[in-house]
């Protein structure tokens, strides 16, 4: 059977052609995730460990080991992340291979796996998700390099878990069928992202509100899903994990504020986060009502102010708590251009203008992105100039069995810790809680009784006898033996008995001479 088409016995040709042109395209497309996931791969897994996930892997271990969480730990964050980096210890035990081999693949892994989702969710929503394999593409590049060096932090994995609940959102506003089973998963999961970050739950209640005002007010499945996930959550945490309520959240409450940055700080360092966002909300304004495109600016555009609520509201003047607001920003960027320059461009006034300050912040978050990599990469290529590596050949030279360092910065700890297995001897990853309580103290003109940090630093040191001490007195670095002495004399009869031996990039390092560290005054 022959179909005949305008053109002759060759009309055929065209629609091959078209045909052979798609699968190039997608091939092209799938390449640029590979090189991608490739070259992110490659850095993360050769540069050190950001401290974070190292710390919070080193947690899991213990907690598998049999320590209580909030307990034996000081852990400020709800337990979700502490369950999800148990799965690379138990893969990598299992494996024979360091849990730092596992984890980063598997984060990545989840991130393509979020974006291939949310691309097929997307597919008929507007014209320019038609092919789902380009904005696949799309997605997971941002995925995958927008983190930088905090790959795979709470704030990343919160966002892989929301994005498929923000396209079925998009989907439903449009009246596209969805299954039943998908928008509860999408729900589930959702909820259980935001689990990471409780307070996250704003930008499921903000795209909630968005969708209202876009379509009018509905119950959603997914909606009840993702509440029901929250909901089912919180209750394990105050069935297994009583001592987090108990200890965690009035520990964090009481010192946290101590690394607080100022509001005009936070604005200030924020600029281009917030830049971008006003640009979302004036080309939400002027995307014409109805449209596929504004219910996907409205959801996007909520889901950004949202996350820069609870980014405020941390009150933390750090780069990862800027990755929710800074995703959803650039995904509604790239999405109005792609809209604007493929299917409405006659249609549009003030079209170069528009289009020009919506390039403006993605060119901003794309050189600050290619900085930030940039250095990692660097680190990946010469592993052996980091700090952390230096340390770590100290460790070995002087076999080493315990180990502290009296500083603010994880990353002195954490990889390090895992790297060489000595005994961390604190039960906290750095000296943030000591920095709160003093915060503390000048600001109440009192230090909290309920949490006498600096008599535990010297308590778990004691009970530690650390060999190696590392001392940061870069910068305004505290004098925490001057400050560990005032507190307990007992501390000051044992580090006498420390000897300066190096100095690594500026830090202090001292080695116990002889053996055993004694008992602390009023600690017996």
């Amino acid at each position: 059977m022959t179909y005949s088409v305008p053109g002759g016995p060759h009309g055929l040709v065209p629609g091959r052609r078209r045909l052979r042109a798609g699968w190039q395209a997608s091939l092209v497309c799938l390449g640029i995730v590979a090189l991608t996931a490739g070259v992110v791969m490659f850095t993360l897994l050769r540069a050190p460990m950001k401290d974070d996930l190292a710390w919070l892997i080193w947690v899991a271990r213990q907690w598998l080991r049999g320590e209580e969480l909030y307990v034996d730990i000081v852990e400020v964050n709800p337990p979700l992340i502490v369950w999800i980096s148990a799965i690379p210890v138990l893969l990598a035990d299992a494996l024979g291979v360091t849990a730092k081999q596992v984890a980063i693949p598997l984060f990545g892994g989840a991130a393509m796996l979020s974006a291939w989702v949310s691309a097929r969710l997307l597919q008929g929503v507007s014209p320019v998700f038609r092919n789902p394999v380009p904005v696949f593409t799309c997605i997971a590049c941002v995925l995958l390099l927008m983190p930088g060096v905090e790959f795979g932090q709470r704030e990343h994995l919160l966002v892989m878990g929301m994005l498929p609940h923000l396209a079925i959102l998009v989907r439903g506003l449009e009246g596209l069928p969805l299954r039943p089973g998908a928008a509860v998963g999408g729900g589930l999961l959702a909820g259980l992202a935001c689990g990471l970050k409780p307070r996250y739950l704003l930008c499921i209640l903000a795209v909630e509100a968005a969708g209202w005002l876009h379509r009018g007010l509905r119950v959603r499945m997914a909606l009840l899903a993702a509440l029901l996930a929250a909901g089912l959550y919180a209750f394990s945490i105050l069935f297994w994990f009583p001592a987090f309520i108990e200890r965690a959240v009035p520990l964090a409450l009481t010192l946290y504020g101590g690394t607080d940055s100022a509001p005009l700080e936070l604005v200030a360092e924020s600029w281009m986060l917030l830049l971008g966002l006003g640009v979302c909300v004036l080309l939400t304004w002027r995307t014409p009502r109805g449209t596929p495109a504004s219910g996907l600016m409205l959801v996007l555009t909520a889901f950004a102010a949202a996350a820069t609520v609870a980014m405020f509201l941390d009150g933390k003047n750090w780069f990862y708590h800027r990755i929710p607001a800074m995703t959803g920003v650039v995904f509604a960027l790239l999405f109005w251009c792609a809209d604007a320059v493929l299917y409405r461009a006659r249609a549009m006034r003030f079209r170069p203008v528009l289009l020009a300050l919506a390039a403006l912040p993605l060119l901003l978050f794309a050189q600050d992105t290619s900085a930030r990599f940039y250095g990692r990469l660097v680190l990946a290529v010469e592993p052996d100039q980091t700090v952390e590596v230096r340390l770590e050949r100290l460790i070995r030279r002087e076999k080493v069995r315990s180990y502290v360092a009296f500083s603010e910065w994880i990353g002195l700890g954490f990889p390090v810790v895992n790297n060489t297995g000595v005994t961390w001897a604190s039960r906290f990853d750095s000296m943030w809680a000591l920095r709160g309580e003093l915060w503390k103290a000048r600001r109440d003109g009192v230090a909290p009784e309920e949490w006498p940090i600096r008599h535990w630093v010297v308590q778990d040191f004691m009970e530690g006898c650390p060999d190696l001490v590392v001392v940061d007195r870069r910068g305004d670095a505290m004098n925490y033996p001057a400050i560990l002495a005032q507190a307990n004399p007992g501390f000051a009869a044992v580090w006498a008995r420390y000897r300066q031996i190096a100095v690594v990039d500026g830090l202090q390092v001292y080695r116990r001479q002889g053996e055993g560290c004694g008992t602390p005054a009023g600690m017996g």
